[in-house]
């Protein structure tokens, strides 16, 4: 449907995809129809939004410069992999578990690329990348029992010894060491990620939200 005549907006009438109970989507990605690119003369191509860690919290959207400080946020220009697409990309240069960042060559993630995406849930990995993770954090949780693999996850652990839930590493593998990498929104969750598409930087730094 049409808001106005300089506006377009959308209902999806028969959505498909793993979007669980969700009801829709809002476009923020670099297409010409997206909310980012029509508000971007009032907004000034810039918006953030900080992905509460629970669902009973809140969390927010930002449309425009926030008020915070600068400082609290750090920056990295896009990668520029991904120019001419609607997606925001990302030079990743390694994983760090505990600290130790992973023996896995930069080329791995230079092959690939890789973008963010707070629509996709489970962050994918290339194969090698993915299974230098798993291995260390194996290793560090190897005090606690490993359980069935839960749909694309296969690293879960039956905690219900603990007081809590089985709980799996919100990671998975990709088909191939090509395929791009994608920076999900689990491990989004209790930051405020900042795009900043005049400047040709995201940046990252403490949450806003609850």
């Amino acid at each position: 449907m049409t808001c106005s005549s300089n506006f377009l907006f959308g209902c999806g009438q028969n959505n498909q995809g793993l979007f669980g109970g969700s009801a829709g989507l809002i476009g923020l990605g670099r297409d010409p129809l997206s909310l980012v690119q029509q508000t971007a003369a009032k907004y000034g191509h810039v918006f953030s939004y900080c992905l509460p860690l629970t669902s009973s919290s809140t969390g927010s959207l930002t449309f425009g410069k926030s008020a915070r400080p600068s400082s609290a946020i750090k920056f990295t220009p896009f990668s520029k992999v991904t120019e001419g697409t609607s997606f925001y990309g990302l030079d990743t240069v390694g994983i760090s578990v505990a600290g130790r960042k992973l023996l896995i060559a930069a080329s791995v993630f230079s092959n690939s690329g890789t973008i963010i995406d707070s629509g996709t849930v489970i962050t994918r990995l290339p194969p090698t990348a993915y299974s230098a993770l798993k291995t260390a954090f194996r290793q560090a949780m190897k005090n606690y029992p490993l359980t069935t693999p839960l749909s694309l996850l296969d690293t879960c652990y039956d905690l219900t010894k603990y007081d809590t839930v089985t709980v799996c590493l919100a990671f998975a593998a990709n088909s191939d060491d090509d395929s791009v990498a994608i920076f999900g929104n689990v491990q989004q969750r209790g930051l405020e990620v900042v795009y900043d598409l005049a400047g040709g930087k995201i940046g990252f730094g403490p949450p806003s939200c609850s």
